[in-house]
């Protein structure tokens, strides 16, 4: 599944090169030509990532970011600002209300994708295609190929999305309702308990080379991947 990245750019001409090479890199793309749209995008579907101008008509986009980074919902989207004040003092307050990176205008479409596979990869890993390796567990996004000790393993698409999101997590407890909103998406209604039945299936899958131990169930709170449950 790709993923979405939400452009809010007011210049048609700069919106529509960003979309443009950006489709052509494989991503989904949202576009807004001012906070409101922006907003009303993204309470209808979270993107992975957002691109957002400095300058726009009416509410800035540094006030948009810090309106993000404040609301629990969206606190975790990777931002990267896009703007043409170069200053330091600008790069300083772009980053502090939020941002993750901070692209100075006029930019070239391949420096730009270039930082968003960085920060994908720094803030969320799981939507990156890199090959993830743990223990012998290894696990291809490209191909969607999983072995084990190498040995192919055969899981369903929602069992490897889960594994994906663990091995690039591992170590953390995830409650049924973040793993939800992670996996599934927070915009898809279905019971916590659907949760169990996919980590069960998951184990099944990594049972044959002995790497369903390391899900691990953490009683009163949900699951954890470990490197540390092998022998």
């Amino acid at each position: 599944m790709p993923s979405t990245i939400l452009v809010v750019e007011d210049e048609p001409a700069i919106q529509e090169l960003i979309a443009v090479n950006l489709t052509f890199a494989g991503y989904k793309v949202l576009r807004a030509f001012d906070v409101s749209q922006a907003e009303a995008l993204i309470t209808a579907e979270l993107p992975d990532l957002i691109l957002l101008d400095w300058m726009l008509p009416g509410t800035s986009g540094l006030s948009l970011a810090v309106k993000l980074r404040d609301n629990e919902r969206t606190s975790q989207i990777p931002i990267i600002m896009l703007t043409a004040k170069g200053s330091e003092q600008d790069k300083v307050d772009g980053l502090e209300a939020g941002a993750d990176d901070y692209v100075t205008k006029p930019f070239s479409p391949k420096e730009l994708i270039a930082r968003i596979k960085a920060v994908l990869r720094r803030r969320a890993p799981e939507l990156t295609d890199d090959i993830i390796e743990v223990n012998g567990l290894r696990l291809d996004p490209v191909t969607h190929r999983l072995t084990g000790n190498d040995k192919p393993l055969s899981a369903g698409p929602t069992e490897f999305r889960l594994l994906h999101f663990f091995m690039t997590h591992p170590e953390r407890v995830f409650t049924r309702s973040q793993l939800l909103d992670q996996v599934w998406g927070d915009h898809v209604f279905v019971e916590e308990r659907t949760v169990d039945v996919h980590i069960r299936r998951l184990r099944k899958a990594l049972a044959p080379s002995g790497h369903d131990k390391m899900i691990e169930t953490v009683r009163g709170t949900g699951y954890r991947f470990t490197k540390n449950a092998l022998p």
